[in-house]
Protein backbone atom coordinates (compact mmCIF):
# COMPACT_ATOMS: atom_id res chain seq x y z
CA UNK A 1 0.00 0.00 0.00
CA UNK A 2 1.65 3.66 -0.81
CA UNK A 3 1.39 6.15 1.55
CA UNK A 4 -0.52 8.08 -1.11
CA UNK A 5 -3.53 5.86 -0.43
CA UNK A 6 -2.52 5.78 3.80
CA UNK A 7 -3.74 8.69 5.66
CA UNK A 8 -0.52 10.92 7.16
CA UNK A 9 -0.67 10.78 11.31
CA UNK A 10 2.87 12.18 11.97
CA UNK A 11 6.25 13.25 10.83
CA UNK A 12 8.73 11.89 13.71
CA UNK A 13 12.43 12.74 11.70
CA UNK A 14 12.80 15.60 9.13
CA UNK A 15 15.66 15.47 6.52
CA UNK A 16 17.61 17.79 9.00
CA UNK A 17 16.84 15.74 12.03
CA UNK A 18 17.83 12.23 10.00
CA UNK A 19 21.58 13.95 9.48
CA UNK A 20 21.47 15.19 12.81
CA UNK A 21 20.80 11.95 14.17
CA UNK A 22 23.27 10.01 11.94
CA UNK A 23 25.95 12.25 12.76
CA UNK A 24 25.52 11.40 16.69
CA UNK A 25 24.93 7.84 15.58
CA UNK A 26 28.79 8.22 14.24
CA UNK A 27 29.82 9.43 17.11
CA UNK A 28 28.54 6.66 19.57
CA UNK A 29 29.53 4.09 16.97
CA UNK A 30 33.59 5.56 17.17
CA UNK A 31 33.11 5.71 21.26
CA UNK A 32 31.90 2.53 21.33
CA UNK A 33 34.67 1.07 19.13
CA UNK A 34 37.71 2.84 20.50
CA UNK A 35 37.61 4.64 16.54
CA UNK A 36 37.48 3.43 13.44
CA UNK A 37 39.93 0.88 12.94
CA UNK A 38 38.36 -2.27 12.71
CA UNK A 39 34.93 -1.41 11.78
CA UNK A 40 32.87 -2.27 8.24
CA UNK A 41 29.51 -0.83 7.75
CA UNK A 42 27.30 -2.97 6.23
CA UNK A 43 23.33 -1.87 5.09
CA UNK A 44 20.93 -4.26 4.11
CA UNK A 45 19.09 -3.26 1.03
CA UNK A 46 17.35 -0.85 0.33
CA UNK A 47 17.80 2.16 2.75
CA UNK A 48 19.67 0.29 5.01
CA UNK A 49 22.53 0.34 2.90
CA UNK A 50 21.18 4.10 1.97
CA UNK A 51 22.26 4.90 5.53
CA UNK A 52 25.31 2.60 6.07
CA UNK A 53 26.51 4.91 3.36
CA UNK A 54 25.59 7.89 5.14
CA UNK A 55 27.16 6.82 8.34
CA UNK A 56 30.20 5.79 7.00
CA UNK A 57 31.12 8.92 5.26
CA UNK A 58 30.58 10.98 8.79
CA UNK A 59 32.89 8.56 10.09
CA UNK A 60 35.27 8.91 7.53
CA UNK A 61 35.11 12.87 7.85
CA UNK A 62 35.26 12.37 12.08
CA UNK A 63 38.28 9.77 11.80
CA UNK A 64 39.97 11.01 8.39
CA UNK A 65 40.06 7.10 7.65
CA UNK A 66 38.38 4.94 4.99
CA UNK A 67 36.14 2.35 5.72
CA UNK A 68 34.92 -0.20 3.82
CA UNK A 69 31.01 -0.58 2.96
CA UNK A 70 28.72 -3.17 1.62
CA UNK A 71 24.96 -3.83 0.95
CA UNK A 72 23.51 -6.89 2.33
CA UNK A 73 20.72 -8.17 0.29
CA UNK A 74 18.51 -10.67 2.34
CA UNK A 75 16.30 -11.88 0.29
CA UNK A 76 16.68 -15.29 0.23
CA UNK A 77 17.17 -15.69 4.33
CA UNK A 78 13.36 -14.16 4.90
CA UNK A 79 11.83 -16.47 6.83
CA UNK A 80 8.48 -15.67 4.16
CA UNK A 81 10.27 -16.19 1.42
CA UNK A 82 8.79 -19.80 1.18
CA UNK A 83 5.47 -17.94 0.64
CA UNK A 84 6.43 -14.64 -1.22
CA UNK A 85 5.95 -15.43 -4.53
CA UNK A 86 7.78 -12.79 -6.19
CA UNK A 87 10.18 -11.90 -4.04
CA UNK A 88 12.27 -8.58 -5.08
CA UNK A 89 15.76 -9.94 -5.62
CA UNK A 90 18.86 -6.91 -5.11
CA UNK A 91 22.23 -7.57 -5.10
CA UNK A 92 24.84 -8.26 -1.98
CA UNK A 93 27.95 -6.50 -2.73
CA UNK A 94 30.64 -7.15 0.24
CA UNK A 95 34.02 -6.58 -1.23
CA UNK A 96 36.45 -7.11 1.98
CA UNK A 97 36.99 -9.97 4.26
CA UNK A 98 34.50 -9.52 7.05
CA UNK A 99 36.66 -11.83 9.26
CA UNK A 100 37.31 -10.68 12.59
CA UNK A 101 36.24 -7.09 11.86
CA UNK A 102 33.41 -5.39 13.94
CA UNK A 103 30.74 -5.14 11.00
CA UNK A 104 28.23 -2.21 12.25
CA UNK A 105 25.05 -3.67 10.40
CA UNK A 106 22.84 -0.96 9.32
CA UNK A 107 18.65 -1.29 8.49
CA UNK A 108 16.08 1.77 8.52
CA UNK A 109 13.46 0.81 10.80
CA UNK A 110 14.06 -2.30 13.55
CA UNK A 111 10.14 -4.15 14.35
CA UNK A 112 9.81 -7.75 14.77
CA UNK A 113 13.68 -8.62 14.30
CA UNK A 114 13.26 -11.11 11.52
CA UNK A 115 14.77 -8.47 9.00
CA UNK A 116 18.05 -8.41 11.41
CA UNK A 117 17.85 -12.09 11.96
CA UNK A 118 17.82 -13.24 7.92
CA UNK A 119 20.79 -10.11 7.73
CA UNK A 120 22.69 -12.03 10.45
CA UNK A 121 22.40 -15.81 8.90
CA UNK A 122 23.59 -13.87 5.76
CA UNK A 123 25.97 -12.48 7.22
CA UNK A 124 27.62 -15.68 8.56
CA UNK A 125 27.97 -17.00 5.52
CA UNK A 126 29.86 -14.00 4.06
CA UNK A 127 32.24 -15.14 7.22
CA UNK A 128 33.20 -14.86 10.67
CA UNK A 129 32.77 -10.97 12.23
CA UNK A 130 34.22 -10.40 15.52
CA UNK A 131 31.22 -8.19 16.65
CA UNK A 132 28.01 -7.43 14.66
CA UNK A 133 26.62 -4.29 16.41
CA UNK A 134 22.79 -3.47 15.16
CA UNK A 135 22.66 0.62 13.95
CA UNK A 136 18.98 1.62 13.08
CA UNK A 137 17.42 4.87 12.36
CA UNK A 138 14.63 3.71 14.39
CA UNK A 139 13.14 1.50 16.69
CA UNK A 140 9.24 1.13 16.68
CA UNK A 141 8.95 -1.90 19.21
CA UNK A 142 6.72 -4.63 18.70
CA UNK A 143 9.98 -7.29 18.60
CA UNK A 144 9.18 -10.69 18.25
CA UNK A 145 12.50 -12.08 18.35
CA UNK A 146 15.05 -10.98 21.42
CA UNK A 147 16.96 -8.75 18.89
CA UNK A 148 17.76 -5.15 20.00
CA UNK A 149 19.61 -2.66 18.45
CA UNK A 150 23.24 -1.20 19.49
CA UNK A 151 22.73 2.34 18.60
CA UNK A 152 19.06 3.92 17.81
CA UNK A 153 18.27 7.18 16.20
CA UNK A 154 15.03 7.66 17.63
CA UNK A 155 12.45 5.11 19.43
CA UNK A 156 9.06 5.36 18.10
CA UNK A 157 6.28 3.54 20.08
CA UNK A 158 3.69 2.64 17.71
CA UNK A 159 1.04 0.76 17.10
CA UNK A 160 0.58 -2.34 15.03
CA UNK A 161 -2.35 -0.16 13.46
CA UNK A 162 0.24 2.30 11.79
CA UNK A 163 3.00 1.69 9.46
CA UNK A 164 6.36 3.53 10.02
CA UNK A 165 8.06 4.33 7.09
CA UNK A 166 11.52 5.98 6.14
CA UNK A 167 12.05 7.82 2.70
CA UNK A 168 15.07 9.07 1.69
CA UNK A 169 16.41 11.09 -0.94
CA UNK A 170 18.60 8.78 -2.88
CA UNK A 171 16.01 6.01 -3.24
CA UNK A 172 12.57 8.35 -3.15
CA UNK A 173 13.22 11.64 -3.77
CA UNK A 174 12.92 13.25 -0.57
CA UNK A 175 14.02 12.32 3.27
CA UNK A 176 11.77 11.90 6.42
CA UNK A 177 10.32 9.00 8.92
CA UNK A 178 6.74 9.40 9.40
CA UNK A 179 3.81 7.31 10.89
CA UNK A 180 0.59 6.10 8.74
CA UNK A 181 -2.81 4.70 9.61
CA UNK A 182 -2.90 1.33 8.29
Amino acid sequence: MSEKSQKLKSVVLSEEEIDRTLTRIAHQILEANDGADNIVFVGVVTRGDSLARRLRHKVMEIEGADIPYGKLDISFYRDDFATNFSPEIKMTDIRFNIDGKDVILVDDILYTGRTVRSALNALMDIGRPKTVQLAVLVDRGHRELPIRADFVGKNVPSSSQEDVKLFLEEVDGRSAVEIYEK
